[in-house]
């Protein structure tokens, strides 16, 4: 039985780099089960949600709470506690190998038998990846890598899954495939997903409810097929001009 209270909550989250105000009294939730996104222009502060939420970034005042509880202060206490951040730019380890990789992203874990099974997962959900088993990460291709940070993350077993662009850089065939993937993790899975993503048709697309953060702070939060339809963020953020709206 899911619970009442929201998987995630964040409440008035502000946070500074020097004298920027760079997340100005954000507040959203995600429920168990749901993907959200947070869609924006480069700069929004996206990207500083998502490292704040793992305790990559500080933040000055406000409060976040995973299953009604605030989350550790440290990364590797954030990934403990259920919530796996895929970075922006994949940020693999290019030197090992692809298992090494995936190996890392269990490194919390002692249960063998299920970081075997788990490993399984990621092999059926990308296939290309247990083909690349042994090759050196580093000579991937952007999407075979961007595959790869994914399953690192996966084998950590996450409750929740933090994605920060995971379509940044990759051709439109290989976008189509991870987000497939995503959406597979949800619904197969039942994987609660956090999405920040500048590609914003695509992840409104997938999405069961999203937000667009502006400048720091958000401005319109809605379904995914509600902000799709709408002709500000039809304008702003998917190229559809007012005149052929008309």
């Amino acid at each position: 039985m899911k619970s009442t209270q929201p998987f995630l909550k964040i409440s008035d989250l502000n946070v500074f780099y020097g004298g920027i105000h760079a997340l100005r009294d954000v507040s959203l939730h995600v429920d168990e089960g749901e993907i959200v996104s947070v869609i924006g222009a480069n700069g929004a502060g996206k990207s500083t949600l998502l490292k704040t939420i793992n305790s990559v970034q500080a933040y000055r005042s406000g409060e976040i709470l995973f299953k009604n509880k605030p989350l550790p202060k440290h990364s590797y206490q954030v990934v403990k506690s259920g919530v796996t951040l895929v970075p922006e730019g994949r940020r693999i380890f290019g030197p090992l190998s692809v298992h090494e990789n995936l190996m890392l992203g269990a490194y919390p874990r002692t249960d063998k038998e299920e970081i075997e099974r788990n490993l399984h997962r990621c092999f059926e959900l990308f296939p290309i990846l247990k083909e690349r088993i042994k090759q050196v990460a580093g000579t991937l291709s952007g999407g075979e890598q961007q595959m790869l940070a994914i399953s690192r993350a996966l084998m950590s077993n996450p409750q929740m899954l933090l994605l920060d662009e995971p379509s940044l850089g990759l051709a439109p065939m290989v976008v189509d495939t991870v987000f497939d993937a995503i959406v597979h993790l949800n619904q197969e899975n039942n994987l609660t997903i956090l999405l920040v993503e500048q590609n914003a048709a695509v992840a409104l697309d997938i999405s069961h409810r999203a937000y667009v953060l502006e400048t720091g702070e958000i401005k319109l939060e809605g379904s995914g097929r509600e902000l799709l339809d709408d002709p500000r963020i039809q304008e702003s953020y998917l190229g559809v001009s007012s005149q052929s709206m008309e």
